[in-house]
């Protein structure tokens, strides 16, 4: 079986080369990757090369598929998973799978399993640690963003409260509590907004912040105070950037003395103080944001964590039941991460997206694996259309599908994207 994949040979050397796949062992999978939705980890990893702690140190004679965020199906099972696994199945696969201490993990460290790729063989490992996980959703780019999905679940559940007198932690968020997500317009913060209104343990009251007129606009517009008002939740966006809108009138938002859970979606030190500033008692701040700067700090109120026991957690990652949840919420169509999505391209555009990642404007890049097209911005569709050109018809199609659908990409334009490719 041949595939085409982007493959990592050292620092910001990432080459799209067809090659043959070796045969299946009784104990691997092979699969036909669809989707695959591009992480700034992915970034990383080609920035630093075999430095990575997650890349090999011989990258550079055997190089490795890179990419993590992807969805597939299954085109042919070994025979020791046969009872498991079948023919045609759609999965996920969370990366993170830790086998025997190794932070060796698909899209980072093997040579024939990478999100960036045709088709990939399974290794015994991910099924071994239940990583291979079963997706019965409509379309395979939710698929694809149930890890990064999963990264935010798992931030909420890593949030924990105390009772006095007991030192027993209550994990989670605080159910009907007052909640803030700071720098929260963009895709991640978009994504945690949905999770805390629709996720199961909403809160009371939910102030979204940024300093981004457009973007809190565009939050707005995807998810609105009525539907979060549906769900028992005050949902409110806030420029922080204006005059007024200061630390004290954000904590008078509560009613009372402050937050329960604020979560922090930039690593920027003004946001952190602000939100340690905003925790009530008993307060959790998440600091989800990871900093690139190894020497990144910010002042911290010791007072307050003394006599208000507020507190600190960190997380920069879910785990695969955190992936399993959010796979199971998208199947049921409780949350939609569609809102992430801002651009679409080809396998021929992964490598040059994936090494200028930080300098494209928006969102999520979703990578189609089996076909050639330039990563197009879904507001461009129009005036791509309108230029002509070979792909003319096709993004005339799908602006024609996004508009009907407040500018998101959704299954509608999966299945047209997908609809003339030959398996």
């Amino acid at each position: 079986m041949k595939t085409r994949a982007v493959r990592l040979y050292g620092v910001n050397d990432l080459r799209t080369e067809e090659f043959e796949l070796p045969e299946i062992q009784d104990c691997e999978i092979l699969a036909r990757v669809i989707s695959d939705s591009i992480c700034m980890s992915s970034h990383k990893a080609a920035l630093q090369g075999a430095a990575h702690k997650r890349v090999p140190d011989d990258v550079a004679e055997n190089p490795i598929i890179l990419g993590h965020e992807f969805c597939g199906e299954i085109i042919e099972v070994g025979e020791k998973w046969k009872d498991q696994f079948k023919e045609g199945d759609k999965f996920s696969i969370q990366p993170a799978i830790n086998y025997k201490g190794s932070l060796a993990a698909p899209g980072y460290s093997y040579h024939n399993i990478g999100g960036g790729a045709t088709y990939v063989i399974i290794p015994n490992e991910v099924m071994e640690l239940g990583c291979l996980l079963p997706y019965k959703g409509e379309a395979f780019y939710l698929g694809s963003l149930s890890e990064a999905m999963s990264c935010i679940v798992g931030g909420f559940h890593a949030n924990y409260h105390t009772t006095p007198g007991s030192y027993e932690h209550k994990m989670g968020t605080v159910e009907g509590g007052a909640m803030a997500i700071l720098a929260g317009a963009g895709p991640m913060g978009l994504g945690a907004v949905d999770y805390a209104i629709h996720g199961g343990r909403p809160p009371r009251l939910l102030v979204v912040t940024d300093i981004d007129n457009a973007r809190l606009e565009r939050a707005a517009s995807l998810i609105t105070v009525e539907d979060a008002a549906a769900h028992g939740v005050e949902l409110k966006y806030i420029n922080t950037a204006l005059e007024g809108n200061t630390t004290e009138y954000l904590k008078s938002l509560t009613g009372k003395d402050g937050y329960d859970d604020v979560f922090v979606y930039a690593p920027v030190r003004p946001v952190v103080e602000q939100a340690d500033a905003l925790l009530g008692r008993d307060g959790c701040l998440n600091f989800f944001a990871g900093p690139t700067n190894p020497e990144f700090s910010a002042m911290f109120n010791f007072y307050n964590v003394h006599y208000a026991s507020t507190h600190i957690v960190g997380t920069s990652g879910g785990n695969t039941d955190d992936m399993r949840e959010s796979l199971k919420l998208m199947e049921e169509g409780k949350i939609s991460p569609s809102c992430m999505i801002t651009h679409i391209g080809g396998l021929n555009a992964d490598a040059e997206t994936t090494l200028n990642l930080p300098g494209i404007p928006g969102g999520k890049k979703l990578i189609y694996t089996h076909i050639d097209l330039p990563l197009t911005a879904i507001a461009d569709f129009r005036a791509k259309a309108e230029e002509g050109g070979e792909n003319a018809e096709l993004f005339r199609d799908l602006a024609d599908i996004c508009e009907k659908n407040n500018g998101l990409w959704c299954p509608a334009a999966e299945k047209r994207i997908l609809r003339d490719i030959k398996f």
